[in-house]
């Protein structure tokens, strides 16, 4: 199985940093559905902007923690630089 750190730009424009194992039906679910995050379901619509692919969950929570770190600036850096 592999797990997904993510990035959404939301509709008033700031970022959401999530993790999760299936990340299709993630984003779907912060924009469609009550199981959306709660931050999220306040600023849909949301636009999947940056993702990365790790082997453990471990990997990925410790990636998310680190990206939510980042002042708004560094985070726009993984995306706008592509």
């Amino acid at each position: 199985m592999s797990y997904f750190v993510y990035i959404l730009e939301c509709a008033d424009k700031s970022l959401y940093v999530g993790c999760t194992n299936n990340l299709e039906r993630r984003v779907r679910q912060h924009n469609d559905s009550k199981w959306g995050a709660h931050y999220t379901k306040l600023r849909r619509p949301v636009v999947l902007k940056h993702q990365e692919i790790f082997k453990t969950l471990k990997e990925g929570r410790r990636r998310e923690v680190e990206i939510k770190g980042w002042r708004r600036e560094k985070k726009l850096t993984l995306f706008h630089l592509r």
